[in-house]
């Protein structure tokens, strides 16, 4: 595997996954029954924003700091703050999986 897909898998989810639309009702059953048993991988990955969030936050405190740079600084602000949609799609979806009856 090259190092971009490995390093998209290390952030992003959604190959672990399979489309609960598709296919006869056993498929979509058998689907949804994996997706539940793939959702524990989900606070790993939220965890894994946490700390891109706090590292990132943290580097915009140190260059706003040390280089009395706000310009710099929101280069590692911004992205900081993306990160916390991310991890509360995340926590959604790990919600959902775990709580949600199979509506097939």
């Amino acid at each position: 595997m090259s190092f971009g897909t490995l390093l998209y898998r290390y952030f992003f989810f959604g190959w672990l996954f399979k489309d609960v639309n598709r296919g006869n009702v056993i498929e979509r059953a058998a689907a949804w029954r994996h997706n539940q048993a793939q959702a524990r991988w989900l606070p790993t990955y939220m965890r894994r924003w946490l700390w891109v969030c706090v590292t990132l936050y943290a580097l915009g405190g140190l260059a706003e700091w040390l280089l009395h740079a706000p310009g710099i600084s929101v280069l590692f602000y911004v992205p900081s703050a993306l990160s916390v949609p991310i991890n509360a799609v995340i926590g959604a979806a790990w919600v959902g999986l775990k709580v949600m009856p199979a509506q097939l």
